[in-house]
């Protein structure tokens, strides 16, 4: 079975539902208020578990109430918790507006995260063990550093969600065998206007390229095959949250298993189609059976 290992966030998701977001000083009343487990990294294991592979998460939470539910939800979803530290203080929160198209606007507040500066005892011979390892940037740039500089040595592939965009080193870039990228972070990289000219511009600095376009779908380049544009399942969308983190999560884990790029970006897609069609981020991902059916329908 495929191996994936997380070193990412995990953080408890506040969110609120509204008709429309405010505006800049302006104050609107929402409808709904809830929590939900959360986090890039703790959504794309729990994505990844969901799609059949086991799964450990590397990370931390507070020794809080909010920590406890989040090391739990990984749990039930058969997330391997064993380096998941708990440290003193809060655990990380993100505070999420979603309006009626589905759309949301994200604060992140770190906490716990904050303390995954580094890699401790335990953590590289974890990543040693691993088909594939998944980093965002919701931790200390040092530790994501540390973790893909782990996976090279030991001859582990490495895909990077650039989220929330900021300039990469080159260090971590020499060390990135797929970026997956959605529309605003590539752009946001690069400084390009276009999309897919962003995706060649990244290429540049790692070997395969992976921008999301939402409904539009996805554009894949890798610097010895032909570019490759894959459309998105046509659906409503009830709530994007999370629906990034299930491509990515489902995404490596269809390459790990040795499918074709096509076949791969597609079956992605259609777990993130049935994501958007839910509430919720980790509560929304689908399981390996739901997108095997949504795949060939």
């Amino acid at each position: 079975m495929t191996h994936v290992v997380v070193l990412g966030s995990a953080n408890m998701d506040l969110v609120v539902r509204v008709a429309r977001a405010p505006r800049h000083g302006e104050t609107v009343t929402g409808r709904e208020f809830r929590t939900a487990p959360g986090g890039k990294g703790a959504n794309q294991a729990i994505a990844a578990a969901r799609c059949g592979a086991t799964v450990s998460m590397i990370g931390a939470v507070g020794d809080d109430g909010f920590g406890t539910r989040l090391r739990s939800a990984l749990e039930h979803s058969g997330v391997d918790t064993d380096l998941l530290r708990t440290v003193e203080g809060r655990s990380g929160t993100a505070h999420i507006v979603v309006d009626d198209d589905g759309g949301n606007a994200i604060v992140v507040i770190p906490g716990a995260n904050g303390t995954v500066d580094h890699l401790v005892p335990g953590d590289e011979g974890l990543i040693a063990t691993a088909d594939v390892l998944l980093l965002q940037l919701e931790i200390p740039l040092a530790a994501v550093v540390a973790g893909a500089r782990a996976a090279r040595a030991h001859g582990v592939r490495t895909v990077l969600t650039p989220s929330p965009a900021r300039p990469l080193p080159p260090e971590l870039l020499g060390a990135v065998d797929l970026l997956v990228a959605n529309e605003s972070e590539a752009l946001a990289l690069t400084g390009r206007a276009d999309p897919v000219d962003a995706a060649h511009d990244l290429l540049a600095d790692v070997p395969e390229v992976v921008v999301t376009l939402g409904s539009a779908g996805s554009f894949h380049l890798r610097r010895d095959a032909e570019p490759l544009a894959v459309a998105a399942p046509r659906v409503t969308a009830v709530d994007t949250t999370g629906a990034g983190d299930t491509f990515v999560g489902a995404l490596a884990v269809a390459l790990a298993e040795g499918r074709p790029v096509q076949d791969a970006l597609r079956w992605a897609a259609a777990a993130a189609a049935l994501c958007v069609q839910r509430e919720g981020a980790s509560a929304s991902m689908p399981y390996r059976s739901e997108i095997d059916t949504r795949f060939t329908s």
